[in-house]
């Protein structure tokens, strides 16, 4: 017998924008050649035609229509390259190939492995999830990628590790690093539970296109269930540890920025209301959802740790 689950933030498919407005959308925003160059990398090694596009997991329908195009990859934090949200024309000058990641840590076996042979390892799928900035904004993105837990198998952790580290590139091009108040690199963490949660994914594109350098690129961390802060950018190393890791804005403001960063919007930041959120494009501010609306997915993580700071 067949069984569909149902997660609770499903929306009846009439109220879901349809994929050909969606493409067309596509079709007009790809005329945009400073934007263009941002899809340097491919998929896999050797592949750059439509035909090779993952096919989408209509398992993850977000409940709301995906912001344009255009919104979500001019309106970026990366602050590598500075604190202005318009970083993406300096954000091109990252080269996305030749690419490794470091894997070490806890691992029976540590090692250095190109992104292109990484990807050739991997079933990729696209998924539309939400992303929510802790700083109330909010867009819902098509990405493209592999499941988390697919890197984790690759990199054979032993029984001991409890934590799976992320460090972003520190890159030459990256002229924020200049700012010597910042505890670089960048770090953020999840626990091994986290990364075999079905929605924790890897990001090698959007929009059906490589994954801009302004949003990651080539590859990044995407968690839809906590604040944007926590999928980290251009990553460079993946550690396994038994220790928790001190994550980046962790360091900054331990007060503010924990390392759990769930969504709730009952808990609000020290200095703004999480209750609401503004969508990018139409500025429509709408409730935030627990868990950004993936409740269904993860609550069951945290039923243990309710002595943590969980949502903050």
């Amino acid at each position: 017998m067949h069984v569909i689950k149902r997660f609770g933030w499903e929306i009846p498919a009439a109220r879901i924008t349809p994929e050909s407005v969606t493409l067309r959308r596509r079709a007009l925003l790809a005329g945009s050649a400073a934007l263009g160059t941002a899809s340097a990398g491919l998929f896999r090694a050797g592949s750059a035609h439509a035909e090779d596009a993952p096919a989408r997991n209509t398992a993850f329908d977000p409940g709301r229509p995906i912001t344009e195009e255009k919104y979500a990859t001019t309106y970026n934090n990366y602050y590598e390259y500075g604190e202005s949200k318009n970083i993406w024309r300096a954000a091109q000058a990252l080269k996305q190939r030749p690419w490794t990641i470091q894997i070490g840590g806890l691992v029976k076996q540590p090692r250095t492995i190109d992104i292109d042979d990484l990807l050739k390892q991997v079933q990729q799928e696209e998924r539309v999830y939400r992303h929510r900035c802790v700083e109330a904004w909010a867009m819902t993105v098509p990405w493209t990628g592999f499941p988390l837990n697919q890197l984790v198998k690759l990199a054979d952790p032993l029984g001991s590790a409890k934590y799976v580290v992320f460090e972003t590139a520190q890159d030459k091009t990256m002229t924020g690093l200049n700012a010597p108040f910042y505890p670089w690199p960048y770090i953020e963490g999840v626990t091994m539970d986290e990364a075999a949660n079905d929605l924790a994914f890897i990001s090698t594109g959007m929009y059906g296109k490589p994954l801009p350098p302004q949003n990651g690129g080539p590859l990044r961390l995407t968690l839809p269930w906590k604040y944007g802060f926590k999928s980290a950018k251009a990553i460079a190393k993946v550690t396994f540890s038994d220790t928790r890791p001190t994550t980046f804005w962790e360091a900054i403001q331990p007060s503010e920025y924990g390392f759990w960063a769930n969504v709730n919007p009952a808990v609000p930041h020290p200095r703004w209301s999480q209750a609401k959120e503004r969508l990018l494009g139409d500025d429509e501010m709408v409730p935030t959802q627990l868990y950004n609306g993936y409740a269904s997915f993860v609550a069951g993580l945290y039923t243990d740790r309710k002595g943590e700071k969980l949502f903050m």
